[in-house]
């Protein structure tokens, strides 16, 4: 039955037309010839395998046999021993590349790649593959570009999946080179069948065979649901979507992503695999029978503790002997100890009336099975490759020394498997960074990485506003060349005219410059240029991984002194020669990434060192000063400023003396001005003197005139000669 929201939808259907559809026989019998090949009798062990590792019915059942748990045990011993923490991408140039471009380019990538993995959960991914590699050595990783439109914008994502050991198929060789195809299976609804594959193929989709699917925990979320095949045919360039049940393709295209290695998934994570093929073999199966046979043991083990019980037999009468024997072990009841026999006639004395069971005969078997086993599972752990150091159990009797070799020769046993999780991380990383280079926007990027970049346009707009600035100056300065009254000006003050042509040079030289850097400027558009050329991309940029390996933090320890013990001594013995002479920079440059390349922290002091390097070779381009010129070029100075300090002194002493004669002779200007005024004002009082004086001689002048007049009046009228004898 159909639920009403998987209705197929005829009206769009019709106004759709999907094209044409080939078959689909030619694509689904790869699969079948993957299956034939091995892969088939693969699938049958892992399930096996994986009930054996962890089975809750099994393990949960009260009826089941007595196991001795070693494969899981095994197993949870190795999965944080082959991967701890999750990978960091490193994107970096290749030989040291210090153009800034695609060191910017670099950088962007390397952020946007990190911010994916975490937003993908790729430690929760890298858990699936390790526990797919320690139990059933295979784990596979899928990769999905993804772009949905919202807000007039476009959202991107890069999937990072983990790929079921079913749903993951490849054509068969002997080695992952020889490998044409890849497929991988992913469950769809009616629902999302017709959102996907109605455009493309019609309501052929509607044949697909529809099941309740499980999860790794036999578990189901109750939807029906088909398997979609995604295969990529590198031989055909091509990517078809199929599924059983339907005859005809669901969707067929060109590759929708370009990628170096053409598939969207990395080389599975491989254990063991059976010789010149790619068909993986569980480490379990080569000590599955070391494994039965300690089940077996264990079991016994088991049974005779449950008889290994005191029991006594009395006679009673009547009865069997073997009954009471055998009821004597299948006895439950501790507090029950005797077993009487009923046909047993009491004879003898009081102590031949109970006869004990043999326990020494149970305990010595006991023993030697509990030895039996123990040697067994030590035969598992020289299998497995499982030291007892690796699992926490040690000697004390030993040395130092055996307990480091046994770690050592464990580690050796597991570091193929570490290195193929590194592998697949790094593979997985690279495949991430290259679907961001070739289809991510910038903005998306940008977002991402939350770095700032101008654009070609910012950079255009502001070179043009230096140059209309430029051409602003020159049209001026051409127009006061022009310009009559200007030039008489100039010819009557030539150095005033010559200073102002100078400045309007310096400017515009300054604007040049200005434009020059903007140039030079990096762009987001330079850096997208850069990220989509796929010719220089992978020549320029190298993509890691950090290890995925839990650090020792006592050997990290002693990683981080020794490094700083090689950091130190380098730049002692390099920073004088560099000092002395600049130009030995690069040399010393090279030197110190040499010896600090093994270490990890170094790789990221690279990009330091090459601007140190820079700014001493600009250094060394500038004229140097003589040592010796210098040296007296001091002394000079010291001289000068002793001598400047003696002036100063012998100027402040000059500087007193004229004071002190200022003060005097400004007394003594007061002290004249103070006798001229008074000199004046006596002179004044003489003049004013006199002038009363001259006055009073001509008023008695004036007065003897008028007595000689009066007196000539009375002689005329007869006294004179009295008047006269009187003035006589």
């Amino acid at each position: 039955m159909i639920d009403p929201d998987d209705e197929l939808d005829v009206a769009q259907a019709d106004a759709e037309p999907a094209r044409k559809p080939k078959s689909s026989k030619a694509w689904l019998s790869l699969i079948t010839s993957y299956e034939k090949a091995g892969y088939e009798d693969y699938q049958t062990r892992c399930a096996n395998i994986e009930k054996q590792y962890a089975n809750l019915a099994r393990l949960a059942s009260v009826s089941r046999s007595r196991e001795f748990q070693i494969f899981w045990a095994n197993i949870e011993v190795l999965k944080p021993s082959m991967y701890a923490r999750p990978p960091i991408p490193v994107v970096a140039t290749r030989f040291n590349n210090t153009k800034p471009i695609p060191r910017a380019a670099s950088e962007l990538l390397e952020r946007s790649t990190a911010v994916t993995f975490d937003s993908e959960d790729i430690d929760g991914v890298m858990r699936r593959v390790r526990d797919d590699l320690a139990i059933n050595a295979r784990g596979c990783i899928w990769v999905r570009y993804e772009a949905k439109s919202k807000d007039s914008g476009l959202i991107e994502r890069v999937c990072i999946e983990h790929k079921n050991r079913r749903d993951f198929a490849h054509e068969p060789g002997r080695g992952w080179i020889e490998v044409g195809w890849v497929a991988g299976r992913a469950w769809m609804t009616r629902k999302e069948m017709r959102q996907r594959f109605q455009k493309t193929s019609g309501n052929a989709y509607a044949g697909a065979i529809f099941a309740k699917q499980k999860d790794d925990k036999n578990k189901t979320d109750g939807k029906l649901k088909a398997g979609v095949w995604e295969i990529w045919s590198k031989t055909e360039n091509k990517v078809v979507w199929v599924t059983p049940g339907v005859d005809v393709v669901l969707d067929e295209d060109k590759p929708h992503l370009s990628l170096e290695g053409f598939f969207p998934c990395p080389q599975p994570a491989y254990g063991t695999v059976e010789p010149n093929s790619l068909i993986p073999v569980p480490d379990f199966l080569f000590y599955k029978d070391q494994a039965e046979e300690v089940n077996e043991l264990t079991n016994r083990i088991s049974a005779l503790t449950q008889a290994l019980k005191v029991r006594g037999f009395y006679p009673s009468g009547a009865g069997e002997l073997s009954d009471a024997i055998e009821a004597a072990i299948k006895s439950v009841d501790d507090r029950k100890v005797l077993v009487p026999v009923s046909n047993w006639a009491v004879t003898g004395s009081a102590k031949d009336t109970i006869v004990w069971l043999p326990l020494d005969m149970v305990a010595t078997t006991l023993t030697q099975l509990i030895a039996l086993r123990k040697q067994l599972i030590e035969d598992i752990y020289q299998i497995s490759g499982l030291s007892d150091v690796m699992r926490g159990a040690t000697n004390p009797n030993e040395t130092l020394g055996a307990q480091t070799l046994k770690s050592q020769y464990g580690s050796v046993r597991i570091r193929d498997r570490q290195a193929e999780l590194v592998r697949i991380a790094r593979d997985t990383a690279r495949i991430v960074a290259e679907i961001q280079a070739e289809n991510f926007q910038a903005k998306t990027l940008l977002d991402m990485s939350q770095m700032e970049f101008e654009t070609d346009a910012e950079v255009s707009k502001a070179i043009k506003a230096l140059e209309a600035q430029a051409k602003q100056v020159v049209d001026t300065l051409k127009a006061a060349q022009a310009n009559p009254q200007v030039q008489q000006m100039a010819q009557a003050n030539p150095e005033q005219a010559q200073a102002s042509f100078q400045q309007a040079q310096q400017q515009v030289e300054q604007i040049a410059q200005q434009v020059q850097g903007l140039e030079e400027t990096i762009t987001i558009d330079k850096v997208m240029k850069f990220l989509r050329d796929e010719r220089i991309r992978p020549f320029t940029l190298d993509i890691e991984t950090d290890s995925t390996i839990q650090p020792d933090e006592d050997a990290a320890k002693k990683r981080t002194a020794e490094f700083l013990t090689a950091l130190g001594g380098a730049l002692a013995q390099l920073s004088q020669m560099v000092a002395a002479r600049p130009e030995t920079a690069p040399f010393a440059g090279e030197i110190l990434k040499f010896a600090i390349a093994p270490f990890r922290p170094g790789r990221q002091m690279q990009a330091s060192i090459d601007e140190f390097v820079e700014k001493m070779k600009a250094s060394a381009g500038q004229p140097q000063p003589d040592p010796r010129a210098a040296q007296a070029e001091s002394e000079a100075k010291a001289n000068s400023d002793r001598a400047a300090v003696e002036q100063a002194k012998a100027q402040a002493t000059v500087a007193k003396s004229e004071a002190d004669i200022a003060r005097i002779n400004a007394d003594a200007a007061l002290k004249q001005r103070e006798a001229d005024i008074r000199i004046r004002e006596i002179e004044a009082r003489a003049a004013a003197d006199a002038q009363k004086h001259a006055q009073d001689m001509q008023k008695g002048e004036l007065e003897l005139a008028r007595l000689r007049l009066h007196l000539a009046q009375q002689a005329q009228k007869g006294i004179a000669p009295m008047i006269e004898g009187h003035i006589g």
